[in-house]
């Protein structure tokens, strides 16, 4: 009897000891996948939106860099020929009224000249 107890205790405890082992390491492999699987999405997430918030803040920079660029370069080319167009009038203008007056007054002290 003894020795059938003996048996029956280590075949026992080998079924328990195989049983528990693989449970263990189903439990085990499920944790670990679980765990696994949240600290890879959270370091993705956090690197992921790292890198998405340097990306961006690059690309708003050359944006930002290239429209303030176009617009200043757009505004001054306005300003600059503005400014040539009215001072050429300007310009044009007086010389044109000078050289006329000049011209008349000329005209003008001959013709007076010659009629006295």
């Amino acid at each position: 009897m003894e020795t059938y107890h003996q048996v029956c205790n280590q075949v026992w405890d080998q079924v328990m000891n195989q049983v528990f082992n693989q449970v263990r390491n189903q439990v085990m492999n499920q944790v670990c996948n679980q765990v696994s699987n949240q600290v890879m999405n959270q370091v993705f997430n956090q690197v992921c939106n790292q890198v998405e918030d340097q990306v961006w803040d690059q690309v708003m920079n050359q944006v930002r860099d290239q429209v303030r660029n176009q617009v200043c370069n757009q505004v001054r080319n306005q300003v600059y020929n503005q400014v040539r167009d009215q001072v050429r009038n300007q310009v044009r203008n007086q010389v044109n009224n000078q050289v006329r007056n000049q011209v008349r007054n000329q005209v003008r002290d001959q013709v007076k000249n010659r009629l006295e």
